[in-house]
């Protein structure tokens, strides 16, 4: 008989929290009144990614922020704009490229803060509000647009915008498409579907469409997973804010190990950072804190455009 082998429990630890001077303590925003019931809401942290320096960026979504946090936890603000931005990775060595939930594809020169748009729709519609982004090694840039779907409104999205700059919608039928991660062959694209509690895992196929969508990963409670990452022994790691954990699932959807958050119970997104990238960062976003854990393995490289 097989017995499935317990996980392995860890707690994280506190790497640094937003310094008070940032923190919106007496200011409301539209997004904190429709997405935590108009709760009091000083910041809200996102989309985790290092440059090449060891620095750490984050958003703050309900404020429209982006900060970047040394290797020794002390915080800059590197730009604000009318915006909601959620998911980033690096365009190129000063540039990111930012899911904001308002604007659309939005792109952050973190050397003089200044921000431009880079997709703001599609065939002149909005998109319904995007969240999360990922390069392949080509540089197709695949991307969730989330808006306020869920079971009630199964119409989230899974795009894939190619070099050439065809946008190709992959799926339509997402109840909450949220953080998006690709195995180390680039052969599926595992997504978080946030109010399905569960993550899809998407074959892609050589001729570019998808086929024999499944579940992967089935979570439970208050809130499902949602961002996503890969290890270099093809372990996806869930963040799951809901539960304030990160789970590390082997091939078969197991956990080996899993994270506790040690701050708050909204553990939003990882990155892996560090020197031999083995360490996971974690966004705890209610409590404005970043987490971090050692795991046995790097994170797999995180690809940028190709265009130059």
């Amino acid at each position: 008989m097989f017995l499935l082998q317990a996980p392995i429990l860890r707690d994280t630890e506190v790497f640094s929290r937003m310094p008070d001077r940032f923190r919106r303590t007496d200011v409301r925003s539209e997004w904190a009144d429709a997405n935590r019931g108009g709760q009091p809401t000083d910041s809200f942290l996102e989309g985790p990614v290092f440059d090449a320096k060891g620095n750490l960026y984050v958003c703050d979504i309900p404020f429209g922020r982006i900060f970047r946090i040394s290797s020794d936890g002390e915080w800059e603000q590197v730009a604000e704009w009318a915006g909601e931005p959620n998911g980033m990775k690096f365009l190129n060595d000063r540039e990111l490229l930012v899911t904001d939930y308002r604007n659309g594809l939005m792109v952050c020169d973190v050397s003089s803060g200044a921000v431009r748009p880079y997709l703001e729709r599609r065939n002149s519609e909005r998109f319904k509000g995007v969240n999360d982004l990922i390069f392949d090694s080509q540089g197709n840039l695949y991307f969730t647009d989330q808006g306020q779907t869920g079971l009630h409104d199964p119409t989230g999205r899974l795009y894939r915008l190619r070099t050439d700059g065809r946008l190709e919608v992959l799926l339509s039928n997402v109840p909450s498409p949220n953080g998006v991660a690709l195995s180390a062959d680039e052969r599926v694209l595992f997504l978080a579907v946030t109010r399905g509690n569960a993550v899809w895992r998407v074959p892609l196929l050589e001729d570019g469409s998808v086929s024999k969508v499944s579940t992967f990963f089935t979570s439970y409670g208050p809130s499902g997973p949602d961002g996503l990452a890969m290890d270099g022994k093809g372990r996806l790691i869930v963040a799951n804010p809901g539960l304030g954990l990160a789970w590390v699932l082997n091939h078969r959807a197991e956990p080996e190990v899993v994270l506790r958050s040690c701050a708050g119970a909204s553990l939003t997104n990882v990155a892996f950072g560090g020197p031999e990238r083995t360490t996971l960062y974690c966004t705890e976003s209610v409590t404005g804190s970043v987490l971090r854990a050692r795991l046995d393995a790097p994170g797999l490289p995180i690809h940028r455009s190709a265009a130059r």
